[in-house]
């Protein structure tokens, strides 16, 4: 006997035959992890997203996916702008408060080091971002498909990123 009450077997896993297809493939991509910010000091949001795109050009642009129904959606669509910060292995406690899987009483906000600024809130403990405006949407499927110009740049070395691959935070 391994001591184990279900021999390695997840009780409210959803059975093989039954997962959605497109879901597990896109489960088999490494993603990396970000929280995007939007809003003003008087209605701040912030999501963790990993469906993350970068266009380079003239200007550059910053492409993801989100849930229409997301606080952050209606913070973009009123102001037109946000905050994408990229983050580090150190970073997974913000990742997990922004991604609504660990409580934060009083808060998204709460606890966590920021400035609000002119995007939208800064995640001051998060070196790497781009400042985006001028965001539009479209919808993808079940989700919104964002655009906006990357207006700003802080690009500090990423020693250690946080990534996301087939449901569980990943390190390099």
């Amino acid at each position: 006997m391994t001591g184990e009450i279900h021999e390695g077997v997840h009780p409210f896993l959803t059975p093989e035959e039954d997962r959605e297809p497109v879901r597990r493939f896109r489960g088999r991509l490494a993603a990396p992890v970000t929280v995007i910010t939007a809003g003003d000091a008087t209605d701040r949001s912030g999501m963790t997203v990993s469906s993350i795109m970068v266009s380079e050009g003239e200007p550059g642009k910053v492409h993801f996916l989100a849930a229409p129904i997301a606080d952050l959606c209606d913070a973009i669509d009123r102001t037109g702008r946000f905050v994408v910060h990229i983050l580090e292995s150190d970073h997974r406690a913000i990742s997990e408060i922004f991604a609504e899987r660990r409580p934060s009483p009083g808060g998204l906000f709460s606890g966590v080091a920021f400035e609000d600024g002119e995007w939208g809130p800064v995640l001051t403990d998060v070196g790497s971002r781009a400042y985006c405006s001028g965001a539009a949407a479209v919808e993808q499927g079940y989700s919104l498909l964002y655009s906006a110009d990357i207006d700003k740049v802080d690009a500090e070395t990423l020693d250690d990123p946080l990534v996301y691959f087939r449901g569980h935070y990943r390190q390099i």
